[in-house]
């Protein structure tokens, strides 16, 4: 089997009949006949169901690792009793705890702030 990253799309092509059933079955990329190869999103559950099957391509794992720090920062945020704001939101009155902790989980998931900045 081949893969790789095309922007944020996932492309398989060569996949034997048992890679090919058993991603098909996950309901996450989807079968183009003209170019005979899988296509899908490259969101952090289907890297890791497909990490679990075959070993993913550097590329492919690097952005598995980069998604999966991102979760790992949200799922930290999350959890945070006392947040501070990454960022001087544009509001007249000052953010309750579960306000800061949303905004800054939104610039997180959207790659607007660094998730090792918010090991802290």
């Amino acid at each position: 089997m081949k893969m790789g990253l095309q922007g944020n799309a996932l492309i398989i092509v060569e996949a034997d009949n048992v890679q090919f059933t058993v991603i098909k079955s996950w309901g996450k990329m989807r079968w183009d006949k003209k170019t005979q190869r899988l296509t899908g999103i490259a969101d952090l559950e289907l890297l890791d169901k497909l990490s679990a099957i075959v070993k993913l391509p550097p590329k492919v794992e690097a952005r598995r690792q980069q998604l999966q720090a991102v979760a790992d920062a949200v799922d930290r945020e999350r959890m945070n009793e006392k947040p501070v704001p990454f960022y001087k939101y544009p509001v007249k009155l000052p953010l309750y705890a579960h306000q800061t902790r949303a905004a800054n989980m939104c610039l997180l998931t959207f790659g607007w702030s660094n998730p090792a900045a918010a090991n802290g």
